[in-house]
């Protein structure tokens, strides 16, 4: 039944007594759900490795994925481990400074569909670099971006990776070692089998599950509050003081604040793996309505996770959340076994795993896309090698990638999902945004400015993220960090654009500007693209 105001307070109170939940323990309900969607999707691989054959099915899909099917795809590579179980389990530990995440990772969308989706799709082939190399020196180029590229992919993946060895460990009750080793192994079947037509239905089918789970814990949440959301806010202000309303939990430094927006609204104009998915569809226009229909997925769900959050807060409450685990990411598994009971755990956990899955499939096809073709196909063979040999190269950097993902989340274990990926945020709009943009918008860029502005992007996020509270005290066990600032964007980016900038204006590349208005044709009207 529906509470009043009054009782939900009360319910919120008692939330810090002892809950009696399954998690740590196998159950036949979380084991059945699991079991059925990796059946699902590997069937799903299985059924796409028949068609993968070329470099370019396993890196595009072969260009045939609709406008439609890429939006579900684009967001299901969005809506992620830190979306879903890190968003909810900060704002159920923080308050509304974790709704930071939820707003920060929604309004970079518009300008990828104003700045970048077109030309993006009109000027690459597999890999952003292909267009930030198109006409300047591919080798030096091309070098740099794969290391922006897979510095980026390599902590987006840390959190999938932390998160999906949290959710397997409590699921069946394994340590959480070997649960990082089989989300690895699982992982590389979807891709080394299936490449990119797996990997972007894994997603659609991934991304329709989590709308429709999450949704039914939003409604169960807000049942419970009369449907009225101000009833939820007013248990929590209760339970937690006015302060879990209010900004100041979790950034209280207005320049750590500014970092961290910069990078989330910017970061995702140099993510790999999404910008990867623009080359999936027949052309420029499917690209832009790719990212309308994304735009419009995502949005939904970053309205509504922060009332599962807040529900979750006040219903289960903090000391439990924390009790399971300290990073705050089993909030939502949490909230939906007190809502639904042991089987609605098993569906939303089932749920998360495939999350975890799809995007971490992404990653490492993004991962392995930027040594494979930018490396080894453009560079060491110098753009010459055959089929086989794309593909060979491709599956052997899988293969290495999946095992680094699987001992960066080990190492990483006990972080927030949703603060790790806010980090590979920071590396994507340091390392790929500003080298990307610039290449695309003026005239005057430079092969020297482009290799600068992305080694400076990338030496420096990565350099003082490593310096940071994140990495020098949580991870490395120092007292003090050598600089406060956790999230080094705001530094990081200016600093790219700053050198990227001065670099090419000191080193004039004549062909380079001769080749602009190629550029601007190809880019805007799609005259030559693949």
């Amino acid at each position: 039944m529906p509470v009043s105001v009054p009782a939900a307070v009360n319910a919120a109170v008692d939330a810090t007594a002892p809950m009696q939940t399954s998690l740590g323990s196998p159950t036949g309900s979380a084991i059945f759900f699991f079991f059925v969607i990796v059946a699902l999707t590997l069937c799903v691989t299985y059924w796409a490795a028949k068609r993968t054959r070329t470099a370019s099915e396993f890196y595009a899909a072969g260009r045939s994925v609709s406008a439609l099917q890429n939006g579900f795809a684009l967001s299901g590579d969005y809506m992620s481990a830190a979306s879903f179980l890190g968003i909810a389990g900060l704002v159920a530990l923080k308050g509304y400074d974790g709704m930071i995440y939820a707003t920060g990772w929604l309004v970079g969308w518009p300008a990828l569909m104003f700045l970048i989706a077109e030309p993006l799709r009109n000027l690459g082939k597999f890999t952003f670099s292909d267009v930030v190399s198109f006409r300047l020196r591919q080798t030096p180029v091309r070098i740099a971006s794969a290391i922006g590229g897979i510095l980026t992919v390599l902590f987006y993946t840390i959190a999938q990776m932390v998160g999906s060895g949290n959710l397997i460990k409590l699921m069946f009750g394994i340590p959480y070692e070997w649960a990082e080793i089989l989300v690895g192994c699982v992982m590389l079947l979807y891709v080394l089998f299936g490449g990119m037509i797996a990997t972007t239905w894994v997603q659609i089918i991934k991304a329709v599950l989590l709308l429709c789970g999450v949704t039914a814990l939003t409604l169960m949440v807000l049942y419970k509050f009369d449907f009225n959301p101000g009833n939820l806010y007013a248990a929590v202000a209760n339970t937690y003081g006015q302060g879990a309303l209010e900004p100041g939990k979790l950034v209280t430094n207005p320049i750590d604040a500014l970092s961290l927006g910069l990078a989330l609204m910017f970061g995702l104009l140099g993510l790999p793996h999404i910008l990867m998915r623009f080359f999936t569809v027949p052309d420029a226009k499917a690209a832009r309505v790719s990212v309308l229909y994304a735009t419009g997925f995502i949005g939904y769900f970053y309205c509504i996770i922060p009332i599962v959050g807040f529900g979750a807060a006040a219903l289960v409450g903090r000391n439990i959340i924390e009790g399971i685990d300290k990073g705050g990411n089993m909030a939502a598994p949490l909230l939906a076994e007190m809502l639904g009971g042991t089987p609605f755990l098993g569906f939303i956990a089932a749920v998360a795993f495939a999350t975890i899955l799809a995007v971490v499939a992404g990653l490492t096809l993004a991962g392995a896309s930027a040594y494979s073709h930018d490396i080894y196909v453009n560079v060491i063979k110098g753009g010459r090698a055959t089929e086989q040999e794309q593909m060979k190269t491709a599956k052997t950097a899988t293969v290495i990638f999946g095992i680094c993902a699987v001992l960066l989340g080990i190492l990483f274990k006990g972080q927030n999902v949703a603060f790790m990926v806010g980090l590979a945020f920071a590396i994507a709009c340091s390392a790929n945004f500003p080298a990307l943009l610039m290449s695309i918008l003026w005239k005057k860029f430079t092969t020297a400015g482009a290799v600068s502005s992305i080694l400076t992007g990338a030496t420096l996020a990565v350099g003082l993220i490593v310096v940071s509270p994140t990495v020098w005290v949580d991870i490395f066990k120092y007292p003090e960090p050598i600089i406060a600032l956790k999230n080094p964007a705001i530094i990081s980016m200016t600093a790219a654009f700053v050198v990227g900038i001065v670099v090419s204006l000191l080193t004039k590349e004549q062909r380079a500007e001769d080749m602009f208005e190629d550029e601007k044709l190809r880019a805007y009207l799609g005259v030559g693209a693949e």
